[in-house]
């Protein structure tokens, strides 16, 4: 298989090629219209026709569903909470924000329940994530991660201390962390399918359709979605579209558009498998500052992704999904480094896509009756389970209905904007420029350092 730089993923080189389907043709109208087929956009609609299936729904999508993070991501469906449980707590209440993380933990199981009843293959297994320490200076960090997590709540089942090499051969390895609340997938399959379902529930996705404006409900008007082909008004709009919302004028500050990067190997020989020990289909990661994440992939490769060059002025997105050379590189190196047997085999893909990060880290559901407008999103990273909570809570959100979805403290989360230009492109080269010289000095040092913590101070994370 030659080797690909961009063309979305390669997730959906795997699934084979997506031919967009039609265009909105004209005006419509629905009780519900949805921006963005991703996962928000497309759970949201699955669980409000499970709930009342005469509703109208109608999903517009500016290219094809899951052309953005959702067919993009590392196959994390991941149960960390998305944001800060501090942040959370401190205006939310500490309970608060327990049960957001219990709601994520669950979410996971919920994942896989959906897929298996609907006969979604995804390549789905709950495998669980490890996370390793490769010096003192992280090892440190491992510790405070186990100690943050049983102040918070979670037991030895939830969390829990691997020796080095246990599970996953990582050179020079220290230490690591597992969690069960994590299974694999392949993003492309999932989200194929999952369109599919709400396809067949009756809800049409109308691709090739770019949004120019999302008009809000007044005493005169509906609230209305508005596309060079035609506008559909509804009683609400929803807005799914994550790393692209920067695309709208008036949310342009909102959420800033983060770039991962992502290779996929060869698939590996047998013996190289042997040697790295990675024989279940575990995800796994790091403590460094500058982090990565990887997957074994169904078909024996393995998928691996960092950050690389995070973000571009202007909160510009690179909507193709090409890498920078250096980026390939670095990520290319990194692997090599963490499984020196890797270091010969080829790759095959390289591609890229955004995230949105809100300016506290902390991911948002809301819901305004008044105007008829929602949105969710800012998941920082953690979008493939986060989506799918999401969906459901803008379900009962739209529905009226008073849950424990409803109570989270996400609901109605409202943060400050970015700041503007070049003062977002500077903060955001500075952080990642500290971050990176963080991980060169902790080779050499006890504990995290100083740099990080500016770093961290900087970010607001």
């Amino acid at each position: 298989m030659s080797f690909v730089n961009g063309s979305v993923s390669y997730w959906f080189r795997e699934t084979g090629p997506v031919e967009p389907g039609a265009p909105l043709s004209g005006h419509a109208q629905a009780d519900v219209c949805i921006v963005g087929a991703g996962y928000t956009g497309l759970w949201t609609a699955y669980y409000l026709k499970q709930a009342q299936p005469d509703l109208r729904i109608v999903i517009l999508e500016r290219e094809f569903a899951g052309y953005g993070a959702s067919g993009r991501n590392g196959g994390w469906v991941v149960g960390e909470i998305a944001g800060s449980a501090e942040t959370y707590a401190r205006t939310r209440g500490r309970d608060a924000a327990v049960r957001l993380q219990r709601a994520m933990f669950d979410t996971v199981d919920e994942i896989v329940r959906v897929a298996d009843a609907e006969g979604i293959d995804a390549d789905l297994v709950q495998s669980g994530q490890i996370t390793v320490a490769r010096n003192a200076a992280q090892q440190g960090r491992l510790t405070d991660t186990l100690e943050h997590a049983r102040q918070w709540g979670w037991s030895e089942e939830d969390l829990c201390e691997l020796a080095p090499g246990e599970r996953i051969r990582v050179a020079g390895a220290t230490g690591a962390l597992f969690t069960p609340h994590c299974a694999r997938v392949q993003p492309a399959k999932l989200v194929r399918g999952l369109a599919d379902t709400v396809r067949a529930l009756g809800v049409p996705i109308y691709e090739n359709t770019t949004v120019d404006a999302i008009r809000p409900r007044t005493a005169f008007h509906s609230a209305a979605a508005i596309t060079a082909r035609g506008t559909v008004t509804a009683d609400y709009v929803v807005r799914a579209t994550e790393g692209f919302t920067a695309a709208f004028p008036a949310h342009h500050r909102d959420w800033l558009p983060m770039n991962s990067s992502m290779i996929v190997t060869d698939p590996l020989p047998d013996h190289v498998w042997r040697e790295i020990d990675w024989a279940g289909a575990e995800l796994l990661g790091d403590f460094a500052h500058y982090y990565m994440y990887a997957q074994r992939t169904a078909d024996g490769r393995i998928a691996f992704g960092g950050r690389g060059k995070p973000y571009r002025y202007g909160s510009r997105i690179d909507a193709a999904g090409r890498t920078q050379q250096w980026t390939i590189d670095v990520l290319r190196a990194t692997l090599a480094d963490l499984f020196p047997a890797t270091a010969e085999i080829p790759l095959t893909h390289a591609w890229s896509g955004v995230l949105a990060v809100p300016r506290d880290w902390c991911s948002t559901v809301i819901l305004d009756h008044t105007t008829g407008l929602g949105y969710a999103g800012g998941y920082t990273g953690h979008g493939v389970a986060a989506a799918n909570l999401a969906g459901r809570t803008l379900r009962d959100l739209l529905l009226r209905h008073d849950t424990d979805l409803t109570t989270l403290p996400w609901v109605d989360w409202h943060v400050r904007r970015w700041e503007p230009e070049p003062l977002r492109w500077l903060g955001v080269q500075l952080m990642y420029s500290l971050y990176r010289a963080a991980d060169h000095r902790e080779s050499d040092l006890p504990r995290t350092s100083r740099i990080a913590r500016l770093a961290n101070l900087l970010s607001g994370r």
